[in-house]
């Protein structure tokens, strides 16, 4: 069976996020159970120099956008034995970035009639094609309007995943004329028309024939108005030919016996960690002390992930035993409020405004709890990484964060983790302090809970063999 991913980043190539760790993980799993799996990704200036001269020019070709007709390279390289195929056009992707320019409607509408147009030039030939997120919306919609009585694309199948259903893609009604050559038919309620706008997510998930996201919670919470995006009534009709697969990390490049970001590589070594931990606060200027607990952030700086809740409960954090760490960009006055922190808290509280993968995986070795206090999750894998090395994660009861933390029971003894389930500034604060208590005083049992949760297997061998399934049903 053969099968495209066409997505709009992937590891290692570009990544701005979870979309990307999928992309560059999910295709080596089902490759290793006998699935044969390409990927359509765009060329961005971003991409780094050493897969930039590995690219070979397969061909040149031109896709229809409105009335002109853009150049489209198609270029390939191969990459732990898979195909890679990059649309090449430096009018739309010959920029710093990868989204958020006033034209990426128009950048997008080219790239998924690239990926059609480039389909007779690969390869193969695709069983499947797996689009993903709102950058691919408008492929399988372009898909019937505009190949239908093409049979070289009779019985390909289109499987659509929601990474985050938020973010949808809406742009002017006039791009569906100007630039996907769609008429008016297409302009309503059962078609991609949204609120007197033309929504891409939407056109995935009426056009596809199966729909996934990312986690089996998630899947259940988009289908009700409160986290459905006015989209829910669509998933609502389609829950038959929809269904939520959890994500899983890629083993290989997350592993802190064999990780090379790290001065110290451990399995299960308390004292390699604790060794890492020291490193740390020499870097960042935190006190230190092996014995003082570092709770640590690694996320977007958007209300989604929580920062509210964080924000509103600081001062209560830190009067507890603990140094704070957080990694990453976002809205400014988040950002700003993490400067203030860090100037407020010399030596317990460092502000790293910026991110950078190699001192995000330090940063989960160095940590003892990760905090992942989402407004709502899709899936997350932030939390994966985290057990992973070692780094009990603090979490909200939403989305995937909900189907992979089990919190801590101390009556049956079961879980690695903790949790809250409200979206409640101080239920997390409680949820923090509990992890703290265990941290200070159940010395016994926060090793039990870190070992354990460094021994869970959430590798992407189980979720794979669900797409596989999933393939093999739409093929037949």
């Amino acid at each position: 069976m053969n099968v495209l991913f066409a997505a709009s980043e992937g590891h290692p190539f570009i990544k701005t996020g979870g979309l990307g760790d999928v992309i560059g993980a999910l295709p080596k799993e089902l490759q290793k159970q006998g699935i044969n799996v390409s990927v359509i990704l765009p060329k961005y200036e971003d991409m780094n120099e050493t897969f930039k001269e590995q690219l070979e020019l397969k061909e040149a070709i031109t896709v229809p956008v409105g009335w002109r007709h853009q150049y489209c390279g198609i270029e390939t390289l191969r990459y732990n034995d898979i195909t890679y195929y990059f649309i090449d056009n430096e009018y739309y992707f010959k920029r710093s970035g990868s989204y958020g320019y006033f034209d990426d409607g128009e950048r997008f509408s080219f790239f998924c009639r690239a990926v059609l147009e480039a389909i007779p030039y690969l390869d193969e030939q695709p069983d499947i094609l797996h689009c993903h997120d709102w950058q691919t919306g408008m492929i399988p919609v372009l898909k019937k309007a505009h190949y239908r009585n093409n049979p070289y694309y009779d019985g390909m199948k289109v499987v659509y995943t929601i990474h985050n259903l938020r973010y949808q893609g809406i742009f002017p009604k006039g791009i569906l004329h100007d630039l996907l050559d769609l008429s008016e038919l297409h302009f309503t309620n059962e078609g991609v028309e949204f609120h007197g706008n033309v929504s891409f997510m939407k056109g995935g998930l009426l056009y596809s024939d199966y729909i996934t996201t990312v986690s089996p919670s998630y899947a259940d919470e988009i289908k009700q108005p409160y986290f459905g995006e006015y989209l829910d009534g669509i998933l609502r009709k389609r829950e038959d030919d929809f269904t939520g697969i959890i994500n899983g990390i890629d083993s290989e490049l997350y592993d802190p016996a064999a990780d090379s970001a790290l001065k110290y590589t451990y399995h299960s070594s308390f004292l390699l960690k604790e060794k890492n931990k020291i490193e740390l606060q020499e870097k960042l200027g935190l006190q230190k002390g092996e014995g003082i607990p570092v709770l640590c952030m690694i996320t977007r700086l958007v209300e989604q992930k929580g920062m509210d809740l964080f924000f509103r409960v600081l001062p209560e954090i830190m009067e507890e035993n603990v140094q704070v760490v957080v990694l990453g960009t976002g809205d400014e006055h988040y950002e700003h409020m993490l400067r203030e922190a860090e100037n407020r808290y010399p030596g317990r509280f460092s502000a790293n405004i910026y991110f950078d993968e190699a001192f995000a995986r330090k940063l989960y070795a160095s940590s003892d709890l990760f905090l992942m206090p989402s407004q709502f999750e899709p899936c997350g894998i932030s939390q994966l990484i985290a057990l992973r090395y070692g780094s009990l994660p603090i979490v909200r009861e939403t989305g995937g964060l909900k189907d992979t933390v089990i919190p801590y029971n101390k009556y049956t003894g079961e879980g690695h983790g903790f949790s809250f389930a409200d979206y409640n500034a101080h239920d997390m604060l409680n949820a923090i302090r509990l992890a703290l208590h265990y941290y200070h005083h159940e010395s016994l049992t926060w090793r039990k809970l870190v070992e354990r949760g460094m021994r869970l297997n959430y590798s992407w061998e189980k979720s794979a063999e669900k797409y596989s399934s999933l393939y093999e049903s739409l093929v037949k």
